[in-house]
């Protein structure tokens, strides 16, 4: 059958057919597969007898692929997989780019639906291309120049006297190392040549300005991220894999399912240092991630 590849909305996805993603891919489906996610952002794949091992295989058709996280412990047996887990907490409810607080992201994220919910429980992942195409002009020229400090120790949405032990315990795995790292809020990317927004829930501080000015430039160009026309919404169904670009889109995981199991694995490729519109790239103020993420060439 030939790959068949349908857009879902305007700005970001598009639905692949064609693929049996238990098999090994040739290289013409491979290079089909990465046009079409630099053209569309993310993919939306049937994974349907896809285990963990497939799934390595299936990502590594891109690059090297990462351990589960720096901090966060794996799935028994495959240190690559991370579980996204409903019995984990709701720490990845806020918009995000995995794991920006290193000096070389995931350039893309797989994410396998295991257990999927009656209702509720949508990824929402968004186009920071379309995000910056949508500036106006003065807000643009002011974003080009811009970089900011992303930190693992960010600003959790629920007050310390709303947490009980567990999610304590979780937020001190996910700290156990403090990772900080500058990069340039107008990011270019190493393929396409697109710019886009490259900030989410872990950018903490602009670089020069304070945190209280931070936040206002911060969540001013956040508001454009986060437009609905820009934002692809992804009702799970069971035996499904995304595939999104980790350096041009932000996702957030939808609590709307009153607690039920919910449950994905996931698997990232190894990224490049991001790098500005002037050519300058990122740098490191805190923390050694060289365990975690080998560098993409």
């Amino acid at each position: 059958m030939a790959i068949e590849i349908h857009k879902i909305t305007a700005h970001i996805g598009a639905r692949v057919e064609g693929v049996d993603l238990t098999r090994p891919l040739d290289q013409e489906t491979v290079t089909a597969l990465r046009e079409a996610l630099n053209a569309h952002k993310a993919l939306v794949l049937d994974a349907e007898g896809l285990d963990d091992a497939g799934q390595q295989a299936f990502a590594r058709h891109f690059g090297d692929i990462t351990t589960a996280h720096p901090t966060v412990a794996a799935v028994d047996g495959a240190p690559n997989v991370l579980p996204v887990d409903s019995g984990g907490g709701r720490a990845a409810n806020h918009w995000h780019t995995d794991v920006t607080f290193v000096l070389n992201p995931p350039q893309a994220t797989s994410l396998r639906s295991i257990t999927v919910p009656p209702y509720g429980g949508e990824t929402l992942i968004a186009s920071s291309a379309a995000a910056y195409r949508a500036l106006p002009e003065p807000l643009r020229s002011l974003a080009d120049t811009l970089w900011a400090e992303h930190t693992n120790d960010y600003d959790y949405a629920v007050p310390d006297e709303d947490v009980d032990e567990d999610q304590a315990a979780r937020r001190a795995e996910f700290t156990s190392i403090k990772y900080r790292t500058v990069h340039p809020v107008v990011r270019v990317h190493p393929l396409t040549g697109e710019r886009g927004l490259f900030i989410g829930g872990f950018a903490q501080r602009i670089v020069g300005l304070s945190p209280g000015e931070s936040r206002r430039i911060l969540n001013l160009l956040q508001a454009y991220v986060t437009r609905p026309e820009h934002v692809l919404r992804h009702r799970w169904s069971p035996d499904q894999l995304v595939l999104f670009d980790n350096r041009i889109t932000q996702h957030y995981a939808v609590d709307n399912y009153d607690g039920l199991p919910r449950r994905l694995h996931r698997v990232t490729v190894a990224g490049d240092v991001p790098a500005g519109i002037e050519g300058k790239e990122s740098y490191v103020i805190e923390g050694d991630a060289s365990h975690y993420t080998p560098l993409a060439a």
